[in-house]
């Protein structure tokens, strides 16, 4: 998982959190269950019963009282929020894979092109099969005119980092530019070690 997928996921379940809380709140409030359940809600628990509201005439005198720039100064934040809200919204919803690449370079008369995942799948299995790989995983991402290859590594203890990115260098990559026709495969390539027990010496 990428950083940015694991702060998404953690802002999307946040947001979660809060719109399930606030909807629960509102629904045992609207159907009156705290009297129906014989429930007690804690002391100043908002939104008890069907009359509640969430702020009282008390409240907004209070905070009318601040001063003329209060309320335009609360709605343009709220409405900042939600902009910001749609637009975090509309981003995830955007592509980030390019789904299929153009072999040959540049887009034939044919139309022919490859799927991304197929690529993917066919780099990291060759890259699965060089000496001191444990485990290989590619992703392509990217729009099609600019797609970048992410390349996670596994590799054993034993091996060179640097004999090995050469070795990725001139086979899967070569192979897979190679096939495609591509010149150019921006490629980020991320490596570790596979945990192993220490040798023990007798």
């Amino acid at each position: 998982m990428t950083p940015r997928s694991a702060v998404n996921r953690s802002l999307l379940a946040l947001a979660g959190l809060v719109l399930l809380g606030g909807g629960l709140l509102i629904l045992f409030a609207g159907l009156n269950l705290y009297r129906r359940s014989d429930l007690v809600p804690p002391v100043g628990w908002p939104l008890t019963n069907p009359a509640d509201v969430l702020l009282g005439s008390a409240d907004r005198e209070r905070w009318s009282s601040q001063g003329w720039w209060w309320w335009p100064a609360a709605i343009t934040t709220l409405a900042l929020t939600a902009l910001l809200a749609l637009w975090w919204l509309l981003a995830q919803l955007h592509r980030r894979r390019p789904g299929s690449l153009p072999v040959g370079g540049s887009p034939p008369q044919e139309g022919v092109e490859l799927r991304d995942r197929a690529l993917s799948d066919a780099i990291a299995t060759e890259a699965g099969a060089l000496p001191g790989i444990e485990h290989a995983a590619v992703h392509i991402t990217g729009r099609p005119a600019h797609h970048r290859t992410r390349v996670a590594l596994t590799l054993t203890p034993q091996v060179s980092p640097g004999t090995l990115l050469g070795a990725l260098c001139q086979g899967p990559l070569r192979t897979a530019r190679r096939s495609t026709g591509l010149p150019d495969m921006p490629t980020e390539v991320r490596l570790q070690v596979s945990r192993h027990r220490p040798h023990r010496v007798e």
